[in-house]
Formats: structure tokens, sequence, C-alpha cells
């Protein structure tokens, strides 16, 4: 009887073994803060991370200052001091829950702290997305809920209306002209981005309001592959 409860323990032991994260944890090892200049990887929820990544925190908004917000890149900011404050230099979103009109109107999330190996080569392929032998570029278009949710706006390209914005949207476009182009937004007043765009690469456009004196303003704001890819995530 005691071998088999010996087994049981073994066999036990192993399975919890195998699905647990293969993140090495390093709360016991101290990391000195990094300065505001250092960079900030940030991996979307399931994006596989580098090899010999170490765990340094898990910090969930309400805890230790880290706050929830309304607006998305408030908290990601405030993410990327947490981590270069315990010296991190990347996070890791392993929980995300967008605003809601029922719950919250904050944007809240869970994230690893992370030292990872400095290697360009490691994020090269992450951060610029090639897709061979296609005529257009891909233009992923999305807006989270939050404040101004019930303005919406044309995207326009050029002269050529691409899209309305709407609260919790999110939209692919196929751009079937090389070159720069300039994508704006006007309700009180005009924002615009100039996207250069090449046929095979995809881009990501994060839309927003910024309030205004009457009805807000559009925000547009093009951002990497790799923070696009993770904010994509919420929408499928």
């Amino acid at each position: 009887m005691k071998s088999l409860a010996g087994l049981s323990i073994i066999l036990l032991f192993l399975v919890t073994s195998s699905c647990t994260s293969k993140i090495a944890s390093s709360q016991q090892k101290k990391y000195p803060p990094l300065n505001s200049q250092q960079e900030v990887k940030v991996f979307a929820i399931g994006q596989i991370i580098p090899r010999n990544s170490e765990l340094i925190e898990k910090l969930s908004t309400g805890e230790k200052g880290f706050k929830a917000d309304i607006n998305y890149d408030i908290v990601i900011r405030q993410a990327k001091f947490f981590a270069r404050k315990a010296g991190g230099n990347a996070i890791q979103i392993i929980d995300y829950t967008a605003p809601s009109a029922l719950v919250s109107p904050k944007h809240r999330m869970t994230i690893n702290i992370l030292s990872i190996p400095v290697d360009e080569n490691v994020y090269r392929q992450e951060e610029i997305t090639t897709i061979p032998n296609i005529n257009y570029a891909i233009l992923h278009i999305y807006r989270y809920g939050g404040p101004g949710f019930a303005v919406n706006y044309n995207l326009v390209l050029g002269d050529s209306t691409i899209c309305k914005v709407k609260n919790n949207f999110s939209t692919t476009i196929q751009i079937k002209k090389e070159g720069r182009k300039t994508i704006w937004a006007q309700t009180e007043a005009r924002s615009f981005v100039i996207v250069d765009f090449k046929f095979g690469e995809e881009y990501f456009l994060r839309c927003g309001i910024v309030e205004g004196s009457v009805v807000g303003i559009p925000k547009l704001e093009l951002v990497n592959n790799m923070t696009g890819k993770s904010e994509m995530e919420y929408f499928k």
C-alpha cells in the first residue's frame, strides 16, 4: 500500500509539473531597475516568449499602484513602468478584461514581468511580418471600448472612406497601392497618420477618441506589429 501511495504521489507530481509554465521563476533574485529609456517588449496572451526567460513578478491592476484605466495606452505604460522598476525588460499579458458598460469602464489586466535574453534576432521575425507573393498590403484597424463610446467616425484613405470606426470594433482591409498614404478622420477636428505601405506587409492602426470641446477628437495611432497583434487578440 505504501508503495502504491508513493507511486501516486510521484505521478501527481509529474502531471502537475507538466502543466506548469516553462518560465523560470526568479522571485528570489533581485534585478537592478532599468532607466526610463529602456525598451520593454510586450507579449500577447498565448504568444511564445523567448527561451531562458525569467519570471520576476506577476502583477494585476489594483495591486501595488498598478491602476486600471479607461485608456488602454495608460495601462500598458504603467505595466512598462513597473517592469522597469522591477528590472524586467518585457511584460507578458496573461489575462485581460476590456471595458464594459455593465461591469467596469476601465481596461484591466494581469501581467508577468519578465527578464528575457537581449537578442535583436529574437524579435525581428515577430515584429516584421512579410507575406510573399501578394500584391497588396494588409491594414488592421481596431478600437476598444471606453470614453466617447457613442461617437463613430469615418476613416478615410486619401479621398475614399474605407470604414466607419465604432466602439469595440475591428476590421482588416487590403491596400492595393504601395507608397506613402494619409489616413485621416474628422469630428470637431481632424486627426491623421501617414503610412508607407508595402505589398506583403501588415500594419496595425489603433483608433480611439480623446476629449474635445464638443464630441471628442479621433485618435489614430500606428503601432508596431508585436503590439498590434497583442491588442487584436481581444477581438478574436
